[in-house]
């Protein structure tokens, strides 16, 4: 089966160590967009590993990771991250890691811009500052930069002089800063092109020959559905489709050849950044539940905003994702609550909302209704069968089920890989 694995909520919601329990039974892993501002983080043993751009299906030796054309590539980023895995005695030939010719790729004037228009604001977005949004409005305004441009010095030379000439304009007059160099970027994208000039392919052409060959293929989301930049939070969002209608057009594999989509949601809700979120923690349970869960961005180490679960969120992600099974992450985080609150719905002026609303003024003055529940207070680490989980974390486990109308088959009980309930 082709399977996608994406977040349900705001992103962080344990999908590394979900994409890397999968590949071992799938052929390819295929990241569909975003950058290196996403971080999946996998536990191996007593090994952390934290990936930003490269799938962490590279962990397992036979696998092969696709980076897809609706990804955004930052190479220097990308450079570091191969490095890294090398030292760590990871292979990463050619033959195990393929990107898209076709990806846009970050430049440095995208990173400055990125922190400079977040300083203008008044109203923060809360972006990683990586250079992802002004590249994908480069994409979308025809004058982006892709990897197969690294390879050919003429058309990169001419694209280059062609930004830097607005660009450095948009930089003195209205930012008050210096302008870019041609000479030192033109040299150094070369070089990042003869880097990376084994692992750039056409990799839509790639996946669908190994589709029709009977290979699996796992596609791998980044950040979550809330942030999605149509269905998210707007604006408090990312600059991509992170749903799982992305996946066609981040990897050029057609919707009639995807066969299962897997939700991935924490047990309670998490946040990183700016934005509504009405199921927040009051300080002193946030603070217990971030220390606990480690709930601290992979990417930036910005400590994230923790909350109840919020059923309104994820039945929501479920119809917009067509999801077929729900993965739960990092139920043992709630081992020591003696009760347990699931938000069943929203209070607006007097009135009762049951669906997610998309105005950003109603969500940010909704208050939840509470259906609460009773805590296990065990620890749960060690359990292996749902059978043998306590009563009271069985009895979660099924109202989440009843309430989200699909089926809960993933259960993590910890962050290593084999700390996990497969139903």
């Amino acid at each position: 089966m082709n399977i996608v694995v994406g977040g349900a909520q705001w992103g962080d919601e344990g999908k590394g160590k979900l994409i890397d329990i999968l590949s071992e039974k799938t052929d390819i892993t295929a990241r569909y967009q975003g950058g290196n501002n996403a971080g999946h983080t996998v536990v191996v043993g007593d090994k952390k590993y934290v990936f930003h751009l490269i799938p962490s299906a590279i962990l397992r030796k036979e696998k092969i990771c696709v980076i897809g054309n609706g990804v955004v590539i930052d190479p220097k980023a990308l450079l570091v991250e191969l490095e890294e895995l090398r030292e760590q005695k990871i292979s990463v030939s050619s033959k195990r890691l393929k990107i898209a010719a076709n990806a846009h790729v970050i430049l440095p004037y995208h990173r400055i811009l990125d922190g400079l228009r977040e300083s203008k604001r008044k109203n923060k977005i809360g972006t990683t500052g990586r250079g992802i949004g002004p590249c994908y409005a480069d994409k979308v305004t025809r004058c982006g930069i892709r990897m197969i441009d690294l390879l050919n010095p003429k058309v990169l030379k001419a694209k280059l002089e062609d930004n830097l000439r607005e660009k450095n304009e948009i930089f003195r007059k209205v930012y008050g800063q210096k302008s870019f160099p041609f000479g030192d970027i033109y040299k150094e994208y070369l070089d990042y092109g003869k880097k990376l000039r084994s692992y750039i392919c056409d990799t839509a052409l790639f996946l669908n020959k190994a589709i029709d060959e009977k290979k699996t293929v796992l596609f791998e989301g980044a950040q979550g559905t809330f942030l999605d930049i149509d269905f998210g939070t707007y604006p408090f969002v990312t600059s991509s489709n992170s749903i799982a209608g992305g996946v066609s057009a981040g990897t050029g594999v057609a919707p009639t050849k995807i066969d299962q989509m897997i939700s991935a949601v924490k047990a309670y809700t998490t946040r990183v950044g700016e934005g509504p979120f009405p199921t927040e923690f009051s300080t002193h349970l946030k603070d217990d539940i971030r220390t606990k869960g480690k709930e601290f961005g992979a990417t930036t180490g910005r400590p994230r905003r923790c909350g109840w679960f919020d059923s309104i969120l994820v039945r929501y992600a479920v119809m917009v994702n067509g999801t077929t099974e729900l993965a739960i992450m990092k139920l043992d985080v709630l081992d020591e609550l003696k009760k347990i609150k699931v938000c069943v719905g929203y209070r607006y002026k007097g009135k009762i909302i049951k669906d997610f609303p998309l105005d950003l003024e109603v969500l940010q003055n909704v208050k939840p209704i509470y259906k609460e529940l009773d805590g296990w207070q065990k620890p749960i680490s060690g359990i292996r069968k749902f059978e043998k989980l306590p009563k009271n974390a069985k009895k979660y486990i099924d109202f989440l089920e009843k309430i989200l109308e699909t089926r809960i088959k993933y259960i993590s009980i910890g962050s290593k890989r084999d700390e996990i309930i497969i139903r």
